[in-house]
């Protein structure tokens, strides 16, 4: 079996300038928890993850730094106040730039081994060019296996 054979075309992406605000509005928007970065040709820049967004936006806790025992305390920063800094970044600051990336003739077996080897939720499915073409998640692969291959078993 082949990826083009249950990854999805209809791909929500965003380019690499968009504020982090209009982007956590198209993944409550779309329902999704990841985009592929494209630039204004298509060509894949990078990858952002509602992991990665929770990542950023987690607060800085209170840390102490001990500077040969010269004794530093940064002060806890607050949710509310690591939100309103940080929804007009780009999302460029969170974007993963080194992303495991998969052909529409590669075989199912590849985006398997990614999927188990580095745990991402979805992968892009880009062409000789590196356009994104599609994406294929964990789910699309269960029902792909659930629908083809299980359910031939039972007949």
């Amino acid at each position: 079996m082949k990826i083009n054979d249950f990854m999805i075309t209809d791909v929500i992406s965003v380019q690499k300038n968009i504020k982090i605000k209009e982007l956590l509005r198209t993944l409550v928007k779309y329902k999704i928890g990841g985009v592929p970065v494209v630039d204004e040709n298509n060509r894949l820049r990078g990858m952002i993850s509602d992991g990665d967004v929770i990542r950023y936006l987690q607060p800085n806790g209170r840390t102490i730094y001990d500077a040969f025992s010269m004794v530093f305390v940064n002060k806890q920063e607050d949710f509310k106040q690591k939100i309103e800094s940080s929804i007009d970044h780009h999302s460029e600051k969170i974007m993963k730039k080194n992303v495991y990336t998969v052909n529409p003739d590669d075989h199912m077996e590849e985006a398997l081994s990614i999927f188990s080897n580095y745990h991402f939720k979805k992968i892009p499915v880009v062409d000789h060019e590196t356009k994104v073409v599609g994406v294929i998640s964990r789910g699309d692969i269960i029902r792909f296996i659930s629908t083809n291959l299980i359910s031939k078993t039972d007949e």
